[in-house]
């Protein structure tokens, strides 16, 4: 337990005083992985851009077609007597 106790009080110490600086090539290191990180978070935001513009297509398209249905109900609601000979399928 000891052991761990020094570890994480030397680990903060670094942290906290300039005496345990990182070299160049650490810095060098880090710097490329958050780049890398940073792209692929970029990538990923288009993606999800690009899925919600297809979504919002798509709640567009729905939103026309149930306005296009209820004004197709009210129509033949209002008509008042249907005939029936209308209603049958084309191949009758």
């Amino acid at each position: 337990m000891e052991g761990l106790t020094w570890t994480i009080t030397q680990r903060s110490s670094n942290f906290l005083s300039n005496s345990g600086m990182q070299s160049p090539h650490d810095t060098e290191r880090r710097l490329n992985d958050l780049e890398i990180k940073a792209s692929f978070t970029e990538d990923l935001l288009d993606q999800l851009n690009m899925a919600l513009y297809r979504q919002q297509q798509q709640i567009d398209s729905l939103v026309l077609q149930v306005t296009q249905l209820r004004q197709q109900s009210t129509d033949t609601a209002t008509g008042g007597a249907r005939n029936l000979r209308d209603e049958l399928p084309p191949h009758y």
